[in-house]
């Protein structure tokens, strides 16, 4: 972990068990009848609908270190939450809801787009909390909350790389139109980082393969491969260079456009090796609570279902020790589906042995 984040985070213990109910990454949008889907449907369509299925809510709840960060985060200051009204943004089967509504909230708004909405309403009423959870289907930006404010904004948003499915933007807008002025969002804070690392094996496999396949060139495919980011789970020993800290977000205080941004990079190597990528990954805090509260999905943490994220490079850079790799990192919405990542990267090694200067662009779909 970075000097830039170093937070006294509190790790869940991965054997304790978390509630059955099921909750997600937050959906903000509702699934469409197969039947009646259009040719036309963009990833953002299918990106709605896929949080009505159960599977990718039970994934996201096994993930222990950010349901049970989320749960102690509210239990463990239930002074921040006894009698206040809460807003759940993107509430899944309400999770968090209910986590907040145990904690002594007044009451709590789930807003949920997806199909999931009517399962939330019935888990809502299974554990007794039909009282102090009022469960909303639709989108945040078409909703009308029967109060004019609310006291704390809770959501888990964070995508891929942090920043893919732009749901960051319906918090923010649900802040500025709902949270009372001395509110509280959570979390708060939000950091992408980034290293390199070596992984020769992995990028033959999936990348090189497809210069030969069977005696027939595919390179074409090749070039496909590589604007996609690989969300993946990097061995720790893999990592080359130091981890830099590349954005901060502030959430209770940026813009949605602070989201799209160009960040400078120099990446020291740690030892003499080669270079086939580098990696992106967040780290998330709760800077409000008593003590200061939150985790990290580095390839030096516990894993968790956000992975990290890999951008294959071109070329292998064939760094010595003390060397740096240094460049810029754009990233953008998408014009056509702001729900997607547009990436590019600028890099360059002027070394004892390697001498490259090049830029890549990336799309995350």
């Amino acid at each position: 972990m970075t000097e830039a984040s170093k937070l006294n985070f509190q790790f869940a213990d991965a054997d304790e068990t978390i509630a059955t109910v099921l909750e997600e990454d937050s959906a903000m949008c509702d699934a469409q009848d197969p039947s009646t889907v259009a040719d036309d449907n963009t990833s953002a369509d299918y990106y709605f609908d896929s949080y009505s299925h159960f599977g990718i809510h039970e994934e996201m709840l096994k993930d222990v270190v950010r349901t049970k960060t989320y749960q102690n985060v509210i239990y463990k200051n239930k002074f921040l939450f006894k009698d206040k009204i809460v807003l759940d943004v993107g509430a899944g089967t309400g999770i968090l809801s209910l986590f907040c509504a145990k904690a002594g909230a007044k009451h709590v708004y789930a807003i949920e787009c997806s199909q999931m909405a009517d399962m939330a309403q019935e888990i809502v009423k299974a554990n007794g909390f039909s009282n102090v959870i009022t469960v909303l289907k639709g989108k945040v930006e078409e909703i009308d909350l029967p109060v004019p404010q609310v006291d704390i904004i809770i959501s888990e948003w964070m995508g891929y790389f942090l920043l893919y499915e732009n749901m960051l933007n319906t918090v923010l807008y649900a802040r500025d139109k709902w949270l009372v002025s001395n509110g509280i969002v959570l979390p708060d804070n939000a950091t992408l980082h980034l290293t390199a690392i070596e992984d020769s094996e992995y990028k033959e496999d999936k990348i090189e393969f497809w210069k030969n396949v069977y005696g027939f060139d595919m390179s074409c495919i090749r070039k496909q491969s590589m604007m996609e980011p690989l969300v993946d789970t990097v061995d720790q020993n893999q990592i080359v260079t130091n981890c830099q800290l590349l954005k901060t977000m502030n959430i209770s205080k940026m813009t949605s456009g602070d989201a799209s941004f160009t960040a400078p990079f120099k990446l020291v190597a740690e030892r003499d090796d080669y270079i086939h990528a580098l990696v992106a990954y967040f780290d998330v805090s709760f800077s409000v609570c008593h003590k200061m509260t939150g985790f990290s999905t580095g390839p030096r943490s516990k894993n968790t279902h956000w992975k990290q994220t890999v951008l294959y490079l071109e070329d292998v850079l064939t760094i010595c020790q003390g060397e740096s790799v240094a460049g810029t990192m754009t990233v953008t919405q998408n014009k056509k589906n702001p729900r997607d990542v547009d990436i590019t990267l600028k890099y360059s090694l002027n070394g004892r042995r390697c001498n490259v200067s090049r830029t890549q662009e990336y799309k995350m779909r």
